[in-house]
Protein backbone atom coordinates (compact mmCIF):
# COMPACT_ATOMS: atom_id res chain seq x y z
CA UNK A 1 0.00 0.00 0.00
CA UNK A 2 1.03 3.64 -0.44
CA UNK A 3 1.60 5.82 2.61
CA UNK A 4 3.10 9.17 3.53
CA UNK A 5 6.21 8.46 5.60
CA UNK A 6 8.16 10.63 8.05
CA UNK A 7 11.72 9.27 8.31
CA UNK A 8 13.29 12.20 10.16
CA UNK A 9 11.74 14.94 12.26
CA UNK A 10 11.32 18.28 10.59
CA UNK A 11 9.03 20.15 8.24
CA UNK A 12 6.49 18.88 5.70
CA UNK A 13 9.02 18.94 2.84
CA UNK A 14 10.83 16.00 4.42
CA UNK A 15 7.85 13.67 3.96
CA UNK A 16 7.92 10.98 1.27
CA UNK A 17 5.27 8.75 -0.32
CA UNK A 18 6.34 5.11 -0.30
CA UNK A 19 5.11 1.57 -0.87
CA UNK A 20 4.96 -0.13 2.54
CA UNK A 21 3.54 -3.33 3.99
CA UNK A 22 -0.07 -3.10 5.25
CA UNK A 23 -0.41 -3.09 9.05
CA UNK A 24 -1.16 -6.37 10.80
CA UNK A 25 -4.77 -7.13 11.78
CA UNK A 26 -5.04 -7.94 15.50
CA UNK A 27 -7.86 -9.13 17.78
CA UNK A 28 -10.26 -6.31 18.63
CA UNK A 29 -9.39 -4.28 15.53
CA UNK A 30 -10.72 -3.66 12.04
CA UNK A 31 -8.88 -3.03 8.79
CA UNK A 32 -10.13 0.07 6.97
CA UNK A 33 -9.66 0.82 3.32
CA UNK A 34 -8.96 4.53 3.65
CA UNK A 35 -10.86 6.80 1.27
CA UNK A 36 -9.77 10.08 2.90
CA UNK A 37 -7.67 11.37 5.81
CA UNK A 38 -8.05 14.61 7.74
CA UNK A 39 -5.17 17.09 7.94
CA UNK A 40 -4.63 18.62 11.39
CA UNK A 41 -2.33 21.18 12.95
CA UNK A 42 -1.18 18.46 15.34
CA UNK A 43 0.24 16.56 12.36
CA UNK A 44 2.71 19.41 11.77
CA UNK A 45 3.77 19.20 15.42
CA UNK A 46 4.16 15.42 15.32
CA UNK A 47 6.43 15.37 12.26
CA UNK A 48 8.45 18.17 13.90
CA UNK A 49 8.85 16.22 17.16
CA UNK A 50 7.01 18.76 19.32
CA UNK A 51 3.69 16.92 19.78
CA UNK A 52 2.87 15.25 23.12
CA UNK A 53 2.83 11.84 21.36
CA UNK A 54 6.15 10.87 19.76
CA UNK A 55 5.90 7.75 17.57
CA UNK A 56 9.08 5.86 16.67
CA UNK A 57 10.60 6.69 13.30
CA UNK A 58 9.68 5.99 10.58
CA UNK A 59 5.93 6.57 10.86
CA UNK A 60 2.96 7.83 8.89
CA UNK A 61 1.17 10.87 10.35
CA UNK A 62 -2.61 11.28 10.41
CA UNK A 63 -5.09 11.25 13.30
CA UNK A 64 -8.38 10.72 11.48
CA UNK A 65 -9.66 8.75 8.50
CA UNK A 66 -12.82 7.68 6.72
CA UNK A 67 -13.40 4.64 4.52
CA UNK A 68 -14.80 1.13 4.35
CA UNK A 69 -14.13 -1.84 6.61
CA UNK A 70 -12.18 -4.46 4.65
CA UNK A 71 -11.59 -7.00 7.41
CA UNK A 72 -12.72 -7.62 10.99
CA UNK A 73 -10.33 -9.08 13.54
CA UNK A 74 -11.05 -11.81 16.07
CA UNK A 75 -13.04 -10.80 19.18
CA UNK A 76 -14.32 -7.70 17.37
CA UNK A 77 -18.03 -6.98 17.69
CA UNK A 78 -20.35 -4.39 16.18
CA UNK A 79 -18.81 -4.09 12.72
CA UNK A 80 -18.83 -6.01 9.48
CA UNK A 81 -17.07 -5.86 6.15
CA UNK A 82 -18.40 -3.04 4.00
CA UNK A 83 -19.43 -0.70 6.83
CA UNK A 84 -18.82 3.00 6.04
CA UNK A 85 -16.88 4.42 8.98
CA UNK A 86 -14.65 7.14 10.32
CA UNK A 87 -11.90 6.46 12.84
CA UNK A 88 -9.45 8.18 15.17
CA UNK A 89 -5.82 7.03 15.38
CA UNK A 90 -2.69 7.90 17.34
CA UNK A 91 -0.94 8.18 13.96
CA UNK A 92 -0.91 6.31 10.64
CA UNK A 93 -3.86 7.85 8.81
CA UNK A 94 -2.00 9.09 5.73
CA UNK A 95 -2.12 5.66 4.11
CA UNK A 96 -4.32 3.51 1.89
CA UNK A 97 -5.08 1.10 4.74
CA UNK A 98 -5.20 1.41 8.51
CA UNK A 99 -5.84 -1.04 11.34
CA UNK A 100 -7.78 0.57 14.19
CA UNK A 101 -9.16 -0.68 17.54
CA UNK A 102 -12.93 -1.07 17.26
CA UNK A 103 -13.50 1.42 20.08
CA UNK A 104 -12.04 4.19 17.93
CA UNK A 105 -14.26 3.44 14.91
CA UNK A 106 -17.66 5.06 14.28
CA UNK A 107 -20.26 4.39 11.59
CA UNK A 108 -21.05 7.49 9.53
CA UNK A 109 -24.41 8.66 8.18
CA UNK A 110 -25.28 7.47 4.69
CA UNK A 111 -25.47 11.10 3.56
CA UNK A 112 -21.97 12.00 4.78
CA UNK A 113 -19.22 12.09 2.14
CA UNK A 114 -15.89 10.37 2.90
CA UNK A 115 -13.98 13.66 2.63
CA UNK A 116 -16.32 15.35 5.10
CA UNK A 117 -16.17 12.31 7.40
CA UNK A 118 -12.37 12.23 7.39
CA UNK A 119 -12.22 15.82 8.59
CA UNK A 120 -15.04 15.45 11.10
CA UNK A 121 -13.97 13.63 14.28
CA UNK A 122 -11.13 15.75 15.67
CA UNK A 123 -12.51 19.24 15.00
CA UNK A 124 -16.19 18.62 15.69
CA UNK A 125 -15.40 16.28 18.56
CA UNK A 126 -13.12 18.90 20.10
CA UNK A 127 -15.62 21.74 19.89
CA UNK A 128 -18.58 19.74 21.16
CA UNK A 129 -16.60 18.22 24.02
CA UNK A 130 -15.12 21.57 25.01
CA UNK A 131 -18.49 23.30 25.20
CA UNK A 132 -20.52 20.38 26.58
CA UNK A 133 -18.15 18.70 29.05
CA UNK A 134 -15.78 21.43 30.14
CA UNK A 135 -17.41 24.86 29.69
CA UNK A 136 -20.95 23.52 30.29
CA UNK A 137 -22.28 26.06 27.82
CA UNK A 138 -25.88 27.17 28.40
CA UNK A 139 -28.41 28.57 25.93
CA UNK A 140 -28.37 32.37 25.83
CA UNK A 141 -24.71 32.75 26.79
CA UNK A 142 -22.22 34.78 24.74
CA UNK A 143 -19.30 32.95 23.13
CA UNK A 144 -16.15 34.38 21.52
CA UNK A 145 -14.44 32.06 19.02
CA UNK A 146 -10.89 32.96 18.02
CA UNK A 147 -9.53 31.65 14.72
CA UNK A 148 -13.17 31.32 13.74
CA UNK A 149 -12.61 30.40 10.07
CA UNK A 150 -10.02 27.69 10.75
CA UNK A 151 -10.65 23.97 10.81
CA UNK A 152 -11.54 23.78 14.49
CA UNK A 153 -12.77 27.37 14.95
CA UNK A 154 -15.48 27.05 12.32
CA UNK A 155 -16.89 23.99 14.05
CA UNK A 156 -16.96 25.94 17.32
CA UNK A 157 -19.10 28.62 15.65
CA UNK A 158 -21.58 26.00 14.41
CA UNK A 159 -21.75 24.01 17.63
CA UNK A 160 -22.09 27.04 19.90
CA UNK A 161 -25.01 28.17 17.73
CA UNK A 162 -26.55 24.69 17.84
CA UNK A 163 -26.33 24.86 21.64
CA UNK A 164 -28.20 28.20 21.73
CA UNK A 165 -25.36 30.69 22.25
CA UNK A 166 -24.79 34.12 20.72
CA UNK A 167 -21.50 33.84 18.83
CA UNK A 168 -18.81 36.44 18.18
CA UNK A 169 -16.32 35.28 15.55
CA UNK A 170 -12.77 36.65 15.52
CA UNK A 171 -10.59 36.08 12.45
CA UNK A 172 -8.09 37.86 10.21
CA UNK A 173 -9.67 39.56 7.21
CA UNK A 174 -13.08 40.04 5.62
CA UNK A 175 -12.95 36.83 3.58
CA UNK A 176 -12.49 34.60 6.61
CA UNK A 177 -15.10 36.51 8.61
CA UNK A 178 -17.63 36.03 5.81
CA UNK A 179 -17.09 32.26 6.06
CA UNK A 180 -17.75 32.43 9.82
CA UNK A 181 -20.90 34.47 9.20
CA UNK A 182 -22.21 31.94 6.69
CA UNK A 183 -21.73 29.22 9.32
CA UNK A 184 -23.77 31.04 11.95
CA UNK A 185 -21.69 33.76 13.64
CA UNK A 186 -23.84 36.61 14.97
CA UNK A 187 -21.07 39.21 15.23
CA UNK A 188 -17.68 39.56 13.53
CA UNK A 189 -14.33 41.00 14.65
CA UNK A 190 -11.36 41.46 12.33
CA UNK A 191 -8.47 41.20 14.79
CA UNK A 192 -6.10 42.71 12.22
CA UNK A 193 -8.07 45.95 12.02
CA UNK A 194 -9.92 46.14 15.34
CA UNK A 195 -9.03 45.91 19.01
CA UNK A 196 -10.41 42.56 20.14
CA UNK A 197 -11.03 43.46 23.76
CA UNK A 198 -12.73 46.79 22.97
CA UNK A 199 -15.01 45.27 20.35
CA UNK A 200 -16.05 42.43 22.65
CA UNK A 201 -16.89 44.92 25.39
CA UNK A 202 -18.87 47.08 22.96
CA UNK A 203 -20.87 44.17 21.57
CA UNK A 204 -21.74 42.88 25.05
CA UNK A 205 -22.53 46.36 26.44
CA UNK A 206 -19.50 46.30 28.72
CA UNK A 207 -20.15 42.92 30.34
CA UNK A 208 -17.87 40.64 28.33
CA UNK A 209 -18.41 37.12 27.01
CA UNK A 210 -19.34 34.08 29.08
CA UNK A 211 -17.12 31.63 27.19
CA UNK A 212 -13.99 32.09 25.06
CA UNK A 213 -12.94 29.29 22.69
CA UNK A 214 -9.26 29.82 21.91
CA UNK A 215 -7.24 27.60 19.55
CA UNK A 216 -4.86 30.48 18.80
CA UNK A 217 -2.98 31.47 21.97
CA UNK A 218 -0.53 34.36 21.90
CA UNK A 219 -1.90 37.91 22.03
CA UNK A 220 -5.44 36.73 21.20
CA UNK A 221 -5.57 34.75 24.44
CA UNK A 222 -4.66 37.68 26.68
CA UNK A 223 -7.02 40.07 24.88
CA UNK A 224 -9.82 37.51 25.19
CA UNK A 225 -9.14 36.97 28.88
CA UNK A 226 -9.43 40.71 29.45
CA UNK A 227 -12.73 40.69 27.56
CA UNK A 228 -14.33 37.92 29.59
CA UNK A 229 -17.33 38.44 31.87
CA UNK A 230 -17.17 37.86 35.64
CA UNK A 231 -17.32 34.11 36.30
CA UNK A 232 -16.64 33.47 32.60
CA UNK A 233 -14.71 30.50 31.21
CA UNK A 234 -11.86 30.51 28.71
CA UNK A 235 -11.15 27.25 26.89
CA UNK A 236 -7.53 26.56 25.93
CA UNK A 237 -7.75 24.51 22.72
CA UNK A 238 -4.34 25.07 21.14
CA UNK A 239 -1.65 27.50 20.09
CA UNK A 240 -1.91 28.00 16.33
CA UNK A 241 -0.13 31.35 16.66
CA UNK A 242 2.97 29.47 17.79
CA UNK A 243 3.05 31.38 21.08
CA UNK A 244 1.99 29.72 24.35
CA UNK A 245 0.53 32.48 26.55
CA UNK A 246 1.59 33.05 30.13
CA UNK A 247 -1.63 33.43 32.10
CA UNK A 248 -1.86 36.63 34.23
CA UNK A 249 -3.20 35.24 37.48
CA UNK A 250 -4.29 38.66 38.72
CA UNK A 251 -6.90 38.89 35.95
CA UNK A 252 -8.16 35.39 36.76
CA UNK A 253 -8.46 36.45 40.40
CA UNK A 254 -10.23 39.75 39.80
CA UNK A 255 -12.72 38.34 37.28
CA UNK A 256 -13.44 35.14 39.21
CA UNK A 257 -13.05 33.34 35.89
CA UNK A 258 -12.06 29.80 34.97
CA UNK A 259 -9.15 28.92 32.68
CA UNK A 260 -9.93 25.47 31.29
CA UNK A 261 -7.58 23.21 29.37
CA UNK A 262 -9.08 20.77 26.92
CA UNK A 263 -7.33 17.93 25.08
CA UNK A 264 -10.07 16.01 23.28
CA UNK A 265 -7.86 13.03 22.40
CA UNK A 266 -7.36 12.20 26.08
CA UNK A 267 -11.02 11.23 26.34
CA UNK A 268 -10.44 8.23 24.07
CA UNK A 269 -8.99 6.60 27.19
CA UNK A 270 -10.63 8.66 29.95
CA UNK A 271 -14.25 8.32 28.82
CA UNK A 272 -14.77 6.58 25.46
CA UNK A 273 -18.53 6.40 26.00
CA UNK A 274 -18.60 10.20 26.03
CA UNK A 275 -17.11 10.24 22.55
CA UNK A 276 -19.70 7.82 21.22
CA UNK A 277 -22.57 9.85 22.69
CA UNK A 278 -21.02 13.06 21.40
CA UNK A 279 -20.78 11.73 17.84
CA UNK A 280 -24.37 10.49 18.02
CA UNK A 281 -25.45 14.06 18.81
CA UNK A 282 -23.22 15.56 16.13
CA UNK A 283 -24.42 13.12 13.45
CA UNK A 284 -28.00 13.99 14.38
CA UNK A 285 -27.27 17.70 13.99
CA UNK A 286 -25.53 16.99 10.67
CA UNK A 287 -28.54 15.11 9.34
CA UNK A 288 -30.79 17.99 10.44
CA UNK A 289 -28.61 20.41 8.47
CA UNK A 290 -27.44 22.32 11.56
CA UNK A 291 -23.80 21.41 10.86
CA UNK A 292 -22.35 22.14 7.42
CA UNK A 293 -18.72 20.99 7.40
CA UNK A 294 -16.47 22.98 5.08
CA UNK A 295 -13.78 21.01 3.26
CA UNK A 296 -11.96 23.87 1.52
CA UNK A 297 -9.45 21.79 -0.43
CA UNK A 298 -8.59 18.16 -1.16
CA UNK A 299 -5.16 16.72 -1.99
CA UNK A 300 -3.81 13.32 -2.98
CA UNK A 301 -1.18 11.56 -0.85
CA UNK A 302 1.49 13.25 -3.00
CA UNK A 303 0.07 16.60 -1.91
CA UNK A 304 0.38 15.95 1.84
CA UNK A 305 3.37 18.27 2.26
CA UNK A 306 1.57 21.08 0.43
CA UNK A 307 -1.53 20.60 2.59
CA UNK A 308 0.46 20.68 5.84
CA UNK A 309 2.38 23.78 4.73
CA UNK A 310 -0.87 25.56 3.87
CA UNK A 311 -2.28 24.66 7.28
CA UNK A 312 0.88 25.66 9.15
CA UNK A 313 0.96 29.11 7.54
CA UNK A 314 -2.74 29.68 8.44
CA UNK A 315 -3.67 30.35 4.83
CA UNK A 316 -6.58 27.92 4.76
CA UNK A 317 -10.17 28.10 5.90
CA UNK A 318 -12.27 25.16 7.00
CA UNK A 319 -10.78 21.69 6.72
CA UNK A 320 -8.11 20.21 4.45
CA UNK A 321 -8.23 16.51 3.61
CA UNK A 322 -6.23 13.93 1.65
CA UNK A 323 -8.20 11.80 -0.81
CA UNK A 324 -6.77 8.47 -1.88
CA UNK A 325 -8.45 8.75 -5.30
CA UNK A 326 -6.63 12.01 -6.09
CA UNK A 327 -3.13 12.07 -7.54
CA UNK A 328 -1.69 15.37 -6.31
Amino acid sequence: MRAVICRELGGPDGLTVEEVAPPELKPGTVRIGVRAAGVNFGDTLMIGGTYQTKPPLPFSPGFEIAGDILEVGEDTEGFRVGDRVMAVLDWGGYAEEAVVPAGDVFRIPDTMDYGVSAGFPVVYGTSHGAFEWRAKLKPGEWVLVNGAAGGVGLTAVEIAKAMGATVIASAGGAEKLEIARLHGADHLIDYRAEDLRSRVKALTEGRGVDVVYDPVGGDAFEASLRGIAPEGRILIIGFASGKVPQIPANIVLVKNCDVIGFLWGAYRQLAPDKLRRSFATLFHWFEEGRLKPLVSEEFGLDGAARALTLLKTQKSAGKLVLRMDKTR
